[in-house]
């Protein structure tokens, strides 16, 4: 057993070695990409720890504090090993899985180094959110890398302070340790020379297979998307048809993922006749692709062939995250125009006024801009989608990133087939003119909300849009927060509906109701805060989208006959789920 263990350990060592030497060679060769503070934390760092020091009474204090935690942890410890039973003196925060092993709990040794990382962590993480007198964004910069810092450093992290990791390797022999290092190899070689986390097993995964499946045809495309539409289930539909426009940083099918939680198979058996855009994953040829463009071709021009497939003169419309700020921007346009093709939108987790947006803003000063701008130039005018996964699963750390680098290298295991990571992976590359525009325009300047964006010569503003407007939100999500969402909501010039549901930006947008999962709140007025709007807001557990279906229905007409999508005036040019979706980056 020794002999085998030892072998594994020699061979685990040696592929290790040997992906990394290959890893900084290729990183050899891009030395533009090597930065020594790729978050720019470092001034605030400097502002933050610069006004700690200005009060040593703090210091001392918080010094002071931290030195009775431990003696309180030390005093348990003991008391435990001469056989009391005690309490915890820090016990990890709800929903974090990390030390969910026993091991950690029974075994006094792994408890103290648990309890010990726990006390530093929570006491580092409270030393910087507790200081006051600087800048409140420098601060929330701190605050989200000393976060990051902290979770990195987690013993669950590393073999030696691990007991799942070391049983897994006592019981293999050290088999797992090599099938770690041959994964962690793996994946050095898939993101070139980079880490590229595996999340899921991809090859489980075939879009139009087994994710992205209901049935429709590609009625109209241009450059920036296809327009789909879905083959009906119901013998007669509403009149007013629906024109869906996710995001494009990600792929559509989050609205079709399974059978059983498909928004766009849900939304037939309505009667709803549902089209959505499916964009495209541009490369470099559409570089100089801008937000207005995607204005044009997107949604005025999608909405244009819904309206000419379906007969009718006017579309029912949603948007979804950042799809949900193109369509209010657009609103917004149209109002000035007098064009009045949109009878109603809906607003998935979309944002329009950004001064309380999710930690994303945190990446949108201009240090972080010039350098992703020197990142889209050395790549020809595109964002890669691996760039784009980094940074979102840097915003749950915990989640995305060491719970998949625990289980896929210290205990050597293969990621789980989920279909939802497959998609969360399944990013598209972003065209330099879209992609700073947006940043620096909305998280940036907050130009939307304060009614000084221009586009195609005109100045937006929200107050002027009529149109009646549903919003969704979500409780827990961190990229479009509640608060944000609500301040968005205030600006329209309309009706609107305004709900929150249970959990975060996906899982809170696309929960089907069979799946009796979560809950929502709703409450017809639209009072000055989000917290006075939940005091007299009415809990129903469940998904909301029933709720949001008899909202639609009473904006989507009478019935008419079901739409056959191959017998409209466009002739279709391919089965759903389309070409554009299957690009890969």
């Amino acid at each position: 057993m020794m002999e085998k263990l030892s072998a594994n350990l020699a061979r685990a060592a040696l592929t290790a070695q040997g992906a990394i030497a290959e890893a900084a060679l290729r990183q050899a060769e891009r030395p533009a990409a090597l930065q020594p503070d790729p978050f720019h934390v470092a001034p605030a760092l400097t502002d933050v720890m610069g006004r700690l020091a200005s009060q040593p009474d703090r210091l001392v204090r918080a010094q002071a504090d931290l030195f009775q935690r431990y003696l309180e942890l030390w005093q348990s410890a003991a008391r435990r090993a001469s056989g009391e039973t005690v309490e915890p003196t820090v016990a990890p925060a709800k929903g974090d899985k990390r030390f969910m092993d026993p091991e950690w709990s029974d075994n006094p040794v792994f408890d103290v180094i648990k309890q010990s990382y726990l006390v530093t962590s929570n006491w580092l993480n409270a030393l910087v959110s507790e200081v006051d007198g600087v800048d409140p964004m420098a601060k929330r910069r701190v605050e989200f890398f000393m976060k990051m810092l902290t979770d990195a450093f987690s013993p669950s992290n590393f073999l030696v302070s691990n007991p799942a990791a070391l049983r897994e390797a006592m019981s293999t022999q050290g088999q797992s340790l090599l099938q770690g290092m041959e994964n962690f190899a793996a994946d050095l070689t898939r993101g070139g020379g980079t880490l590229a986390i595996s999340q899921t097993d991809y090859d489980m995964f075939k879009i139009g297979e087994n994710v992205a499946t209901a049935p429709g045809k590609v009625v109209f495309q241009n450059e920036v998307l296809q327009l789909l539409q879905f083959t009906p289930t119901t013998e007669t539909v509403f009149d007013i048809p629906l024109v869906i426009f996710p995001p494009w940083i990600n792929k559509f099918y989050i609205l079709d993922l399974r059978p059983e939680n498909s928004m766009i198979r849900w939304l037939t058996d309505q009667g709803i006749t549902v089209f959505v855009a499916s964009w495209v994953n541009p490369d470099v040829e559409l570089a100089a692709k801008t937000f207005e463009d995607y204005m044009q071709q997107g949604i005025y021009e999608g909405t244009a062939a819904a309206m000419k497939q379906a007969g009718v003169d006017q579309v029912n419309t949603v948007g979804y995250c950042i799809g949900g700020t193109l369509l209010s921007s657009t609103l917004a346009h149209m109002a000035a125009k007098g064009d009045k093709r949109i009878a109603s939108a809906t607003f998935f987790a979309a944002q329009q006024d950004f001064a309380e947006a999710g930690d994303l803003l945190l990446f949108t000063n201009e240090d972080w801009l010039g350098d992703l701008e020197k990142q889209m130039d050395a790549a020809g005018g595109v964002l890669s989608g691996q760039a784009m996964a980094e940074t979102f699963n840097s915003l749950r750390a915990n989640d995305l990133i060491w719970s998949f680098f625990v289980n896929n290298y210290l205990m050597g295991k293969e990621p789980k087939p989920f279909d939802l990571l497959f998609w969360n992976s399944d990013q598209t590359r972003m065209p330099k003119a879209l992609h700073l525009f947006y940043l620096r325009k909305f998280y940036g300047e907050n130009a939307l909300a304060k009614g000084e964006l221009v586009m195609d010569n005109i100045k937006l503003d929200l107050s002027k849009v009529k149109t009646p407007v549903y919003v969704q939100s979500s409780k827990e999500d961190h990229i479009a927060p509640a608060r944000s969402v609500y301040r968005g909501a205030k600006l329209f010039g309309g009706p609107v509906t305004f709900t929150l549901a249970g959990s975060g930006h996906i899982a809170g947008v696309i929960n089907a109701p069979v799946a009796n999962k979560y809950q929502h709140w709703t409450n017809s007025d639209l009072p000055a805060s989000v917290e006075q709007w939940m005091e007299a807001a009415k809990e129903t557990p469940g998904s909301w989208w029933p709720h949001w279906a008899e909202w639609l229905k009473a904006k989507s007409g009478g019935q008419v006959p079901a739409r056959d999508p191959a017998k409209g005036p466009f002739k279709p040019l391919e089965d759903a789920p389309g070409s554009y979706v299957k690009v890969k980056s």
